[in-house]
């Protein structure tokens, strides 16, 4: 059958009529939505899509909108449906992807990305994280991993680790799927400059993985991992927002009650915030439109440069703005949310928060280059290391 809008609006129409959102618990009717396939309906029949043209989920999503019915609160899980699930669909085995695609889906399964450590953030093929195979076929893991996102939350995790040390770096890593409920996986929070702890660091020692976990093939992870790194920048940086919605939002509304706090410079800043953070969010349009034909590319990166730039210029502003009032702080208690609220917590929150940006899913510095050699096809930078041994190079 083509499945085609008017058959999308049918379909969604018996879905809510057979379980009707205002009598349905959330995580029933979220199964039910997965297994009609009208969960992502770009994905194959059977793991929670229609194989139906990606762009096609807005009539979905507008019916049940207008249904009231509940999501899957994607902020929370934002890792495992924007980075998890393309690289299970893509490199999974049918038992992997049935196995973990509708937990997490429907969110009864969090999960997070031990990817960057201490000595490989940037470089992260650098990596030193070490998994050996034993004889039964099980993975033994060692390692530290920083900068992990709801690791205090998560039940599972995306995880690469070195498994031959005797070839060049970025050709001797493998990707796994990790249980954080593993009795050797330890989370630690790390406090950021704005009190929280919504970052972790995690302690792997002797964490067990059987080979069914593993995800492509042995030495093959860091091709797995661009995929999930070129969907995390597009998760990032490409991310579905209203006009004035996102960090510009606040300042404006700001801006329009508050007449005494105006200046005719911090009128033609805002004016120019206004105008680049209206074209990014068409330019994120764009990009979302060009994944309906096929896996995202480099593109992505110049998005997620253009997302931090914007924060930090557009939150200092909003400092500036508020003057004296600027420099108050809401709450700097420890706390370990589960995801981050830009706009529920004050300027100075914003502002502090913002400096991440430049750091997270890539750092600005890398992805310039990523921008450079891929997009723009200009020469690479010199690399010494690429045709050496991971175990040779200096550290």
């Amino acid at each position: 059958m083509t499945i085609d809008a008017a058959e999308l609006t049918r379909r969604t129409r018996e879905l809510l009529a057979a379980h009707p959102p205002e009598s349905t618990g959330a995580a029933d009717f979220l199964t039910a939505r997965f297994d009609a396939g009208l969960a992502w309906v770009h994905y194959p029949a059977g793991l929670g899509g229609l194989d139906a043209p990606r762009a096609l989920q807005a009539v979905v999503d507008a019916e049940l909108a207008a249904a009231n019915a509940p999501d899957n609160d994607p902020r929370r899980i934002g890792i495992g449906l924007g980075m998890a699930a393309p690289t299970i669909l893509k490199y999974g085995t049918e038992e992997q992807k049935q196995r973990f695609l509708r937990p997490l889906w429907i969110g009864a399964e969090v999960w997070c990305q031990l990817f960057s450590e201490p000595g490989a953030g940037s470089d992260l093929a650098a990596l030193g994280t070490r998994a050996v195979q034993e004889s039964g076929g099980d993975w033994v893991v060692n390692g530290q991993k920083v900068w992990t996102s709801s690791a205090h939350v998560a039940r599972w995790a995306i995880l690469i680790a070195r498994t031959d040390p005797d070839v060049p770096k970025h050709a001797g890593i493998t990707y796994f799927l990790c249980d954080m409920t593993d009795p050797g996986v330890e989370v630690r929070p790390l406090r950021q400059i704005t009190g929280e702890a919504e970052f972790n660091e995690v302690f792997l020692t002797d964490v067990r993985i059987p080979d069914a976990h593993r995800l492509g093939a042995v030495g093959d992870g860091w091709r797995v991992a661009q995929t999930t790194l070129n969907n995390e920048r597009v998760a990032i940086g490409g991310m579905r927002l209203p006009r004035e919605g996102g960090m510009i939002g606040p300042v404006v509304e700001t801006w329009r009650a508050r007449p005494d706090l105006r200046t005719h410079d911090l009128h033609q800043r805002l004016l120019k915030l206004w105008v680049e953070a209206e074209v990014a969010r068409l330019t994120a349009e764009r990009l979302r439109q060009q994944l309906t034909v096929g896996q995202p590319g480099p593109e992505g990166a110049g998005m997620k440069l253009a997302f931090a730039r914007l924060n930090q210029e557009i939150s200092g502003l909003e400092i500036e703005l508020l003057g004296e009032e600027g420099l108050l702080y809401d709450d700097w208690a420890l706390r370990r949310p589960e995801l981050v609220d830009f706009t529920g917590r004050g300027a100075g929150y914003r502002y502090l928060r913002a400096k991440g940006n430049s750091i997270e899913g890539g750092t600005s510095e890398i992805l310039l280059n990523i921008v450079a050699e891929r997009v723009l096809g200009l020469p690479a930078e010199p690399r010494t290391d690429k045709d050496v041994a991971w175990k040779d190079l200096a550290r």
